[in-house]
């Protein structure tokens, strides 16, 4: 079986997508191919009001660039399955090239419940995948048509463990660990006004983004002494995850998947994230559910976190999500579409 996974920004962005692309490749054990051209994650542009429903805004208008300097190798290669990331132009014009040639189309439901995936099933993909149980459902009513099927993003259990090299950081004990983008839909501010609030704990922030600026004069100001932002690659990432004691997350609902929720799990860190049916999914009894608009709930909820024994409950519901399993899923479902 010949596989494509079309993604615009691979090999730049520490993201979900990319992850899933790396992980996927790495076991399925089928001829495969990456079409990217490493969009520089940093300089990611921005949606335009309006405009961007249409996938006329800079954004959109690279995708559809990018998916027509992809579409004379899909053609050529004649993939028996094309995985896409991007959505929008993407998934119609590669929609309409498997057909033509008679190939596959699976939509790996990244986006989340909202606009985009629902463009996305309109465009009568061959199989949508949703990361969630709540997201399948939501699928399943925009486009009965559509086969949609729930198939969770994971984590590798081997790289990311208690075991092992742990990064080098100038923060005491206890430390909360935070992980992800330094933009607006992450939250982080939330988590910053809330650590202000559990005095004699330090928090470390792993991430980059637009906000960068902001987000460390509010954490340097309420924080002094006990903050620290640090930077690291997908391969160094477990290292930041072993020196913490747990991890928190305040994102908005509308994520589709935390891959970050897994891997910090199965380092065996206990989690508090926010308070919703995805999150919830992923989480189990392995930490706190919270609202982290209220910052004394969301204070009180890191307090019992820390001050809770949790065993090796946190590695034990990451087992769930292990990408060994997760990859065997993807390809009984794609031998599936061979049929």
């Amino acid at each position: 079986m010949k596989i494509a996974f079309v993604n615009i920004y691979q090999g730049q962005v520490n993201r979900g997508a990319e992850t899933y692309v790396i992980e996927l490749t790495k076991r399925l054990g089928q001829k495969h191919t990456i079409y990217s051209i490493g969009y520089d994650g940093r300089k990611i542009p921005s949606r335009w009001p309006l405009l961007w429903r249409f996938f006329l805004d800079p954004q959109g208008l690279k995708i559809f660039c990018f998916t027509l300097r992809v579409i004379p190798r899909v053609w050529r290669e004649k993939y028996d399955v094309v995985v896409t990331l991007n959505g929008g132009w993407q998934v119609a014009l590669l929609r309409i090239i498997t057909w033509f040639y008679g190939g596959k189309l699976l939509v790996s439901g990244q986006s989340g419940i909202g606009w985009d995936d629902r463009v996305n099933l309109w465009a009568f993909p061959d199989v949508f995948v949703a990361l969630s149980q709540k997201a399948c459902h939501w699928a399943k009513r925009v486009n009965p048509l559509v086969k949609s099927v729930y198939i969770s993003n994971g984590v590798d259990l081997e790289v990311f463990k208690p075991e092992g090299e742990k990064g080098k950081i100038n923060l005491k004990h206890p430390i909360v660990l935070c992980v992800g983008a330094l933009e607006k839909d992450k939250r982080i501010d939330l988590t910053i006004k809330a650590m202000a609030k559990v005095p004699g704990v330090s928090l470390l922030i792993c991430g980059y983004g637009s906000l960068e600026k902001d987000l460390k004069e509010l954490a340097y100001r309420l924080l002094p002494g006990r903050v620290e932002f640090v930077e690291a690659s997908y391969k160094d990432i477990n290292k930041v995850y072993r020196v913490a004691d747990m991890f928190t997350l305040a994102s908005t609902p509308s994520h589709s998947f935390e891959i970050v929720l897994t891997e910090a799990m199965a380092t065996n860190l206990p989690v508090v994230a926010n308070c919703d049916e995805i999150r919830a999914e992923i989480v189990g009894k392995a930490g706190i559910l919270t609202n982290p608009n209220n910052s004394q709930r969301y204070a009180e909820d890191i307090k019992s976190v820390l001050a809770k024994k949790w065993g090796s409950v946190p590695r034990e519901q990451a087992m769930k999500f292990s990408w060994d399993n997760i990859a065997k899923e993807y390809e009984k479902l794609m031998k599936g579409l061979e049929k």
